[in-house]
């Protein structure tokens, strides 16, 4: 069985839960529910009314719309021989200490179980969860290069007294272990991920090499992350005969008419959802709904707004000739995905955002994506030299090289503007001020007996026989992994180390710190003879 979307911020987890809801099986059966909890998916909320993964208790409780969806839930897993739970999880689960965003404490890029051998009460089975976790990491991980990404599996030990995760006692996996004893692990892709498109395709790695271990073979995947787009809604007026308003389309009533959506035509069947603005709920989809003043429905996929169709409430009873009109679609940018160092940000259209000269920036999209027919264009980088169609997202721009600088504005001549246009007319424009990089500051620890802060070409006095550690570095980079320093053409890494005799030469020297081809700032050892 796989869960998607238990909790509605995390679309790793759901998006790939969907991919297989149609998938044709040559062996074994699969249970997929993609968006457990939808209202949080809508809302793009963890938990709206509480996190949904902390009401996995043995008893039922039918006291809200969430408590309900559980107890279906419980009824699907005991039907179930294995469950995996999808999920986003912060940073990167490590074993041991790396970084603030890297330890034992986060989650991503994780497959989780709730101890490593769990024995069956009252018998000998002993499930061997740690075991099937690894065997799962040795099939996934080959297929990874980056070692950031690669999957650990994490313990957290959840009955015992010094768990640091007792929470984990009321989830579907801890649920499911323990009341229907079969094997459950909660899959964590992380939420620093630059794309969903990469969280999907992990995600789709851990589950198929799952599918592996348990015997299921696929005839056919089902996958698509295409841009959602709207074709037509079907409503009907006062409970007449439905009429079919398409996309682009507007609605005319009269006040106090009561409409029903019936269907939404898109090109995906799942996660759609229609919210009349000002009316019923979040979700009206399918609900008599009585409109009194002007307003607009709203559809979505998950929590993407992909289409509006607005509704014009007359005075008077309106014709049915006149039912629907043509309006003009939209026509602006609201905002602009990046991904800067590979860490994706989201930007409002009309503003402008910083990126540290050197860093890598990528155009992933505009929003509303239902701007399909429009071209983004960096201004002062050409992604395709053969073919030079202006059309730049996806492509890495260096930042650090290769601008066309005569594209440059502003005073500085930093600034270079990313311009979308639809028929040759801007409809979105966004600039880009590249800034030098700078550091706040660089901490060493000398011996193992005390520290020392220095600020850029700031000095510190040491002897030929201290030994100095690269402690950490502040910066205003968006990644400050892998910065490193240089002494004397020796390169030492975050965590390294050097004995001072033997990597400082001069009386004064200099220790460069940098980030690839980027060189961010110095400080200086002098030596005390």
């Amino acid at each position: 069985m796989l869960i998607g979307g238990i909790q509605g911020n995390e679309p790793g987890g759901f998006l790939s839960a969907d991919s297989y809801a149609d998938m044709s099986l040559k062996k074994g059966n699969l249970i997929v529910v993609p968006r457990a909890n939808f209202y949080s998916i809508i809302m793009n909320d963890r938990g709206p009314n509480g996190d949904m993964n902390r009401k996995f208790t043995h008893e039922d409780k039918d006291l809200s719309m969430e408590d309900r969806i559980v107890t279906i839930l419980k009824k699907l897993i005991s039907e179930s021989d294995y469950l995996l739970n999808l999920h986003d999880g912060s940073g990167y689960y490590h074993p041991t200490y790396i970084s603030k965003w890297r330890n034992p404490d986060r989650f991503g890029q994780s497959i989780i179980a709730d101890c490593d051998k769990y024995t069956v009460p009252g018998t000998e089975r002993v499930i061997p969860l740690g075991e099937i976790a690894e065997k799962v990491i040795s099939k996934v991980n080959p297929h990874i290069e980056n070692e950031l990404y690669r999957f650990h599996f994490m313990n957290t030990r959840t009955d015992a007294n010094d768990s640091r995760h007792k929470e984990q006692r009321k989830s579907a996996t801890y649920y499911a272990l323990t009341a229907h004893n079969i094997p459950s692990f909660g899959v964590e892709t992380s939420k620093f991920l630059p794309t969903i498109d990469l969280k999907v395709q992990f995600h789709n790695l851990v589950i198929n090499a799952f599918m592996e271990e348990f015997g299921i073979v696929p005839q056919s995947p089902g996958f698509s992350l295409d841009a959602p787009s709207l074709k037509y809604v079907v409503v009907s007026i006062n409970n007449e005969i439905p009429i079919v308003i398409k996309k682009g389309e507007k609605l005319n009533i009269a006040r106090g008419d009561t409409i029903n959506v019936s269907h939404i035509e898109s090109n995906y069947e799942r996660g759609l959802s229609l919210d009349i603005l000002g009316f019923g709920d979040l979700n009206d989809y399918r609900k008599d709904i009585t409109i009194t003043k002007e307003t607009s429905m709203i559809v979505r996929k998950d929590n993407e707004k992909f289409g509006e169709i607005p509704i014009k409430a007359s005075k008077d009873k309106v014709p049915a000739s006149k039912e629907k009109q043509a309006v003009l679609p939209p026509e602006k940018v609201e905002s602009f995905s990046l991904s800067v160092a590979g860490k994706r940000v989201l930007v409002s259209e009309g503003g402008q955002y910083d990126v540290v000269r050197g860093e890598v920036l990528k155009i992933l999209e505009v929003y509303p994506r239902s701007l399909t027919d429009c071209v983004v264009n960096f201004k002062g980088f050409v992604g395709d030299r053969l073919n030079n169609t202006g059309e730049d997202r996806g492509y890495d721009i260096d930042t650090g090289k290769g601008l066309l600088e005569r594209y440059a504005t502003g005073s500085k001549g930093n600034i270079y503007q990313i311009v979308v246009t639809r028929d040759e007319k801007e409809i979105g424009h966004l600039d880009i001020r590249l800034i030098q990089p700078q550091m706040e500051y660089l901490v060493l620890r000398i011996n193992s007996n005390r520290h020392a802060l220095l600020r850029p070409d700031e000095s510190i006095s040491l002897s030929v026989q201290d030994t100095l550690f690269f402690e950490a570095v502040a910066t205003n980079l968006t990644d400050n992994n892998p910065v490193y320093i240089v002494i004397n053409g020796k390169k030492i890494g975050k965590g390294g180390s050097g004995i001072t005799g033997e990597i400082c030469s001069a009386k004064r020297n200099e220790v460069i710190v940098r980030k690839g081809a980027l060189v961010i700032s110095r400080v200086f050892i002098d030596i005390a003879r």
